[in-house]
């Protein structure tokens, strides 16, 4: 179901601008109506409700607006929408439009609870891990997420390691996403779709990193289940790159995963501890049929104990971006 959005306004030119790029750009998340005149505005409210109105102060109708779930007042910088009658939540009017539907979204979802409030796509959630460090993990998996998003499909990248690199890769930063581990009993979905941002280059869809490393220690197993359905929710695929530890979090995700690319080098190290992952607990082999092996940087190992084995070439690049866009081009099949 998507946001019921109201745009009450004399600005007949702001209300169509606004109104245009909202269906191009997120017409997934919302269904339009724009209202100019206060006479017709009244007779609105009187047959339909509203999850969200933009109204200016002078289309505050007598007989208020209770069949409208959140109403934003919009504000500007010459002082109209300033008046607190009503104490109104205010909006500025003039701001990029993606920064006001992202407002819109996070703000409706603090209200949203226990509503449908956004529904969308489920996607397929591909799950890319390691026991070892330093074996190209998180190269692997923008590298699989970016061919994914050739496509043009809605792919969604979600790192959940304690010390994040998504930086070195996406420059571009917005609200943390610890601002939704902090909401995930209210309307997740809705608050993750409001700090997403876009990478242009790739297509990718990612998070700006915990505010602090000790957030991610505060996630609770059903707190990652909550999350991950949450992002799953408006995405297309979701690429999960998960830290080297395999702690019920992590099992958490390998449940609900449809691919696993566990992910090694040509490394004594990655090896020896691969063979404990196998060896020393019944995981690998419950989890066994959606694992693919990936050997990295140019390796040739073989391992009977998987079905199914990657290679990829070693890239000799010294800009991580430079080396996942290579990679990208590989088979992941």
């Amino acid at each position: 179901m998507k946001i019921q959005l109201l745009i009450a306004t004399s600005d007949k030119d702001y209300a169509n601008h606004l109104s245009g790029v909202l269906l191009e750009n997120h017409a997934e998340s919302f269904e339009v109506t724009v209202c100019s005149a206060l006479e017709r505005l009244e007779t609105l409210l009187s047959a339909r409700t509203f999850d969200v109105a933009l109204l200016e102060y002078s289309f505050i109708p007598s007989t208020g607006l209770s069949k409208v779930r959140l109403p934003l007042l919009l504000w500007d910088e010459t002082g109209s929408g300033n008046d607190d009658r009503g104490n109104y939540q205010k909006i500025r009017k003039h701001q990029r439009i993606s920064r006001l539907s992202s407002n819109i979204l996070e703000e409706y979802s603090q209200i949203a609870i226990g509503s449908s409030g956004f529904s969308g796509n489920k996607a397929r959630i591909t799950a890319v891990w390691s026991p070892s460090g330093g074996v190209g993990k998180t190269t692997v998996a923008l590298a699989y997420a970016a061919q994914k998003a050739v496509g043009g499909g809605n792919v969604a990248y979600l790192d959940l390691e304690h010390f994040s690199s998504t930086a070195v890769y996406f420059p571009e930063s917005g609200k943390s996403i610890s601002t939704a581990f902090e909401r995930l009993d209210g309307n997740a979905a809705l608050l993750l779709k409001a700090i997403v941002l876009k990478d242009n280059g790739s297509g990718i869809s990612y998070f700006t990193p915990p505010s602090n490393y000790d957030d991610m220690n505060e996630l609770t197993v059903d707190d990652i289940g909550t999350l991950v359905a949450a992002v799953a929710t408006h995405s297309d695929e979701l690429i999960i790159d998960l830290p080297n530890i395999c702690d019920e979090r992590s099992r958490k995700i390998f449940e609900e995963s449809s691919v696993i690319y566990l992910v090694i080098d040509g490394s004594k190290t990655a090896d020896s501890k691969l063979q404990q992952f196998i060896t020393q607990h019944n995981l690998f082999e419950r989890i066994r049929s959606k694992i693919i092996l990936v050997v990295n940087r140019g390796a040739n190992i073989k391992n009977p104990r998987f079905d199914r084995t990657v290679y990829l070439p070693s890239v000799s690049a010294n800009d991580p971006v430079s080396v996942y866009k290579t990679l990208s081009g590989a088979s992941f099949e």
